[in-house]
């Protein structure tokens, strides 16, 4: 009986091994993910930041199916929080009851040459965002926490300083002093403004 003959191998497919693409259905994503500015990196790569539990998969699959975006490959990083005394949200926080944050997940992406991504430039006017009237209330916030700790008693106080300046226009004789009733009326509103029904 002849002796069979060896099979003839076929040309190799770059892309057989490769794992499926697509074919994941998500319908309703219980994630997010925040896309990074990253102004240093090439325009081909984009970074987001991403939950623990997603892997490079999903993302692939993610892109893939949302955007349209190919994914050529994924690098992911865990980066750990810096550890800290009590847990956040402590009144008083406790000595040497170490506590770490959660950590956080980046994933940067590569894509194709021809498809580069460039991040839109940063806004220059925040008018419509209200940003000076957000700005003017944090700083507020922070003066009012500053006043409320340990150390606010010890903090010169604005009013202190106004009335000191007040008491030095008097004795400078700058300001003539009168007393304050003078500037309301019997109805317990300042003289000249007319309230409503006022001479009906």
């Amino acid at each position: 009986m002849p002796a069979p003959k060896p099979s003839t191998l076929g040309p190799l497919q770059p892309n057989r091994f490769r794992p499926p693409r697509g074919q994941k259905r998500v319908y309703l994503p219980n994630f997010t993910l925040t896309l990074l500015r990253t102004p240093f990196a090439p325009p081909n790569y984009a970074t987001f930041l991403t939950p623990l539990h997603l892997n490079k998969l999903d993302l692939k699959d993610y892109l893939y199916n949302l955007y349209g975006v190919e994914v050529l490959s994924v690098r992911s990083y865990v980066q750990q929080a810096r550890v800290r005394q009590d847990k956040p949200g402590a009144r008083l926080p406790k000595p040497r009851r170490w506590y770490r944050p959660r950590a956080s997940k980046k994933m940067t992406i590569e894509m194709p040459a021809t498809s580069p991504f460039l991040y839109p430039d940063a806004p220059t006017d925040f008018t419509p965002w209200d940003k000076e009237m957000q700005e003017r209330a944090l700083e507020a916030r922070e003066k009012q926490q500053k006043t409320m700790g340990a150390e606010g008693s010890r903090l010169p106080k604005e009013d202190g300083k106004t009335l000191r300046e007040q008491a030095e226009e008097l004795l400078k004789g700058k300001k003539a002093w009168r007393p304050g009733w003078t500037d309301w009326d019997l109805g317990g509103r300042p003289k000249g403004e007319v309230g409503a029904g006022v001479g009906m």
